[in-house]
């Protein structure tokens, strides 16, 4: 078995990135990164992406690694980031996995199915029944032939919901009966944590980054990815912080509601990636209540290595 891969997780606006940024330095690791909006090009400021000097200081993958109109998704992060850690490991080096997208870790980790192809015309029919009546109506379809699958997702992850709707359709089968029998290599040690914050904390600290946001120039990265010839309806911009910008930019609302909903919407998120990562019981959890104690949670993480 090769030496340990660390996975850092938690919700947005906890410090994974400053965290994982000290144990580089410590171990001479370097980070692959499980964002799934970080790895578009141009999506900067309203991404949190690491500054260009942590860039200099820890050598990362899987940033700036498409144009924000191309497709990735869980399987290929999965599959490219065995690669990054299967090489790096070659060449004697730690390795730092690092991101809030639950579905990208658990694909990494646990496998994810590639076996069932898409039905692209039950695909157009499930996306005009949400159309038409919203994520709970699918939800509750779900639950109606695979209550056991609907019972580990929530109505807002509805691509999850279509795709097991799509599994169920295609085959008689939940997709839990996919996952459970698929034949995953253990090529690598994992060792996960968490970062937990009070919450009152980590809305005060979610406010105080989009705030941020703003002063850096979120407005303006918005204006230039458009620029740039990027539809606004492509996957890359249904982001939170990008698709508030773009109904300002439209006239739809004014700046300070832009700002209002991004809040909000943040707040909505990292409440949903805890409720992900705290049905995972292999996560320890990191308890956090100022960046000033990085370092001394960064050592317990090396300590509790050996």
């Amino acid at each position: 078995m090769e030496p340990k891969v660390i996975v850092i997780v938690g919700p947005t606006c906890s410090g994974k990135t400053e965290l994982a940024i000290n144990l580089a330095s410590r171990l001479n690791s370097e980070v692959i990164s499980a964002d799934s909006r970080q790895v578009y090009k141009y999506l900067n400021i309203g991404t949190a992406k690491p500054t260009k000097s942590q860039l200099r200081k820890v050598k990362h993958h899987l940033i700036d690694y498409l144009n924000p109109n191309e497709k990735f998704n869980a399987s290929r992060f999965s599959i490219t980031a065995s690669k990054i850690i299967s090489g790096l490991q070659e060449e004697g080096k730690s390795v730092i996995v690092v991101g809030g997208s639950g579905l990208y870790v658990k694909a990494l980790i646990d496998g994810i199915i590639d076996e069932v192809k898409v039905d692209e015309d039950y695909r157009t029919e499930l996306l005009e029944l949400r159309k038409q009546h919203g994520n709970e109506f699918l939800y509750k379809k779900l639950k109606n032939v695979d209550p056991t699958s609907a019972g580990k997702m929530l109505p807002q992850n509805w691509k999850r919901v279509i795709r097991a709707l799509e599994v169920y359709h295609l085959t008689g089968k939940s997709i839990g009966h996919f996952h459970s029998t698929q034949n995953k290599t253990e090529k690598f040690l994992f060792k996960i944590f968490g970062i937990n914050w009070d919450r009152t904390k980590l809305y005060e600290n979610i406010n105080n980054r989009v705030d941020l946001m703003i002063a850096d120039g979120l407005v303006e990265e918005v204006k230039s990815i458009l620029a740039m010839g990027y539809e606004k309806s492509i996957n890359a911009l249904q982001t939170v912080g990008y698709k508030e910008i773009i109904s300002h930019l439209g006239g739809e609302i004014s700046i300070e509601k832009a700002i209002e909903l991004i809040k909000r919407n943040t707040r909505h998120f990292a409440k949903r990636q805890l409720t992900w990562f705290r049905k995972d019981k292999r996560i320890h959890w990191l308890n956090l209540n100022d960046l000033s104690e990085l370092d001394l949670v960064a050592e317990n993480i090396i300590q509790s290595l050996n």
